[in-house]
C-alpha cells in the first residue's frame, strides 16, 4: 500500500510488545513456525506455515541469503592473575590477533591490564575505542584462537532472551548454512530453513545465492534520537562475491523477482546498488540506514522476522511495505499470537 512521502520520527515506529510474545527458545522445528504473508500493494494478509513459502516463489527467481555464522564470542577471564571475573565481547577482529571487544564490569578493566582465560590464553588490554570497549591483544601458547574460542565460549544470544544459553543454542541460534565465521548475532530469518527446505526450493528451479553480513551487537541498539535523519547505523563486514553479482545481473535481466532473507541481506545488497546499471561484486564496511521514505533497487521481495519497536529493522521493513501496512500487520500477528524477535515467528513482504 502507498503512502504519502513525509518525515518520521522515531516514535512512528513505537508499538506495543508485551512479554509474553517475545520467543524465549525456538520452535520444535526450524519450519514449523507460523509464517505471515504480507502483499504490500493490496495490503492482503495470510497466515501460512513456514514449510508453505515456496508458494510464494517461482521459478528463476533468485533467493539470497545471509551465509555469515554466528561465534561464540561471550567468554570470562580472571583480571591480572586475581580471582577479579572479567566478562569478554568479541565484536570484531581488526588485525591478527588484535580484536575490538566489550568488557564488564569496564570500570575495571584499564589499559595495561592482562587478562587470563586459560593458561594458555591471555590477552593484553592496549587501547579504548569510542563507543566504550577496549582493544586487545590475545598472546597464544601453542593454541589455535578459534578453536580455544569455540571451546569456552558462550553462544551470544540477544538481549531479551531472558535466559542462559543452553546447548540446543549452540545449533539453534544458527542457520543450517552458515559458513563463514564472523556474527555476534544471527541473521535470524535464515533460522527457518531446512535442508529439506533448501532442497524443494531447488527442485522447484529457485535459484539460491549467498552474501555476507558479518552482523554485530548494534543490531540490539536503541535508536537514542527523534529525527532518523541524526541516526548513525554500526559498520558491518559484508562480501557480495562475482558469482552473486552475476546470479542478482541475471534475475534482473529475466525480470525475475530478487527475494532477500533477513534485513542484513536487504542492507548488503542495497549497498551495492545501482539503478539500471549491473551490478559488481564488492567487500568492505556498510553503515547503511534505510528508512522511510526510502527506493528500493534491488529487493523485490522480503523474509524477516517480527522486530522490536523502534528499532531500525522496524524502519527498513517500514519502508518497504509502508509503515501503516506494517503495524497493521503487527496488530494482527499478536492477535494470532504469533512469536516475535529473534526466535519468532516469520514474515514475507510480497
Amino acid at each position: 500500500m502507498i503512502e504519502k512521502k513525509k518525515k518520521y520520527k522515531l516514535g512512528d515506529f513505537n508499538y506495543a510488545l508485551p512479554k509474553k510474545f517475545i520467543a524465549q527458545h525456538p520452535t520444535t522445528r526450524r519450519d514449523g513456525s507460523k509464517l505471515m504473508i504480507v502483499h504490500k500493494d493490496s495490503g492482503q494478509i495470510e497466515h501460512k506455515k513456514f514449510a508453505d513459502i515456496s508458494q510464494y516463489m517461482r521459478k528463476n527467481d533468485l533467493l539470497v541469503l545471509n551465509n555469515t555464522k554466528v561465534f561464540p564470542a561471550r567468554l570470562y577471564a580472571n583480571k591480572d592473575r586475581t580471582e577479579a571475573k572479567v566478562e569478554v565481547f568479541l565484536l570484531r577482529e581488526l588485525s591478527e590477533n588484535l580484536w575490538e571487544v566489550m568488557v564488564r564490569p569496564a570500570r575495571k578493566v584499564r589499559i595495561g591490564n592482562k587478562l587470563m582465560f586459560t593458561p594458555k590464553l591471555m590477552c593484553d588490554v592496549i587501547d579504548n575505542t569510542v563507543s566504550g570497549g577496549r582493544v586487545v591483544r590475545f598472546e597464544l601458547d601453542g593454541v589455535n584462537l578459534n578453536d580455544v574460542i569455540d571451546r569456552i565460549g558462550i553462544c551470544p544470544l540477544p538481549p531479551y532472551i531472558d535466559r542462559e544459553a543452553d546447548t540446543k543454542d549452540k545449533k539453534r541460534y544458527q542457520t543450517v548454512y552458515a559458513s563463514e565465521r564472523g556474527a555476534v548475532a544471527a541473521p535470524t530469518a535464515g533460522l527457518h530453513f531446512t535442508d529439506a527446505l533448501i532442497n524443494r526450493l531447488n527442485k522447484k528451479g529457485i535459484i539460491l545465492d549467498n552474501i555476507t553480513l558479518h552482523i554485530g551487537l548494534g543490531t540490539f541498539r536503541p535508536v537514542q534520537v527523534e529525527d532518523l535523519n541524526r541516526h548513525q547505523m554500526d559498520s558491518e563486514y559484508f562480501e557480495v562475491s562475482p558469482a552473486t553479482a552475476m546470479a542478482i545481473n541475471k534475475a534482473r535481466k529475466r525480470h525475475r523477482s530478487i527475494i532477500a532473507v533477513g534485513t542484513s541481506t536487504v542492507r548488503a545488497l542495497e549497498t551495492i546498488a545501482i539503478s539500471g546499471f549491473q551490478v559488481t561484486p564488492k567487500r568492505g564496511w556498510t553503515d547503511k540506514f534505510i528508512y522511510p521514505p526510502y527506493d528500493f533497487k534491488m529487493v523485490d521481495k522480503m523474509i524477516t522476522n517480527f522486530h522490536s519497536p523502534k528499532s531500525t529493522l522496524m524502519m527498513m521493513i517500514g519502508a518497504f511495505a509502508g509503515r501503516k501496512l506494517i503495524l497493521k500487520a503487527y496488530r494482527e500477528a499478536k492477535k494470532h499470537n504469533y512469536r516475535f524477535l529473534s526466535y519468532g515467528d516469520a514474515m514475507m513482504i510480497i
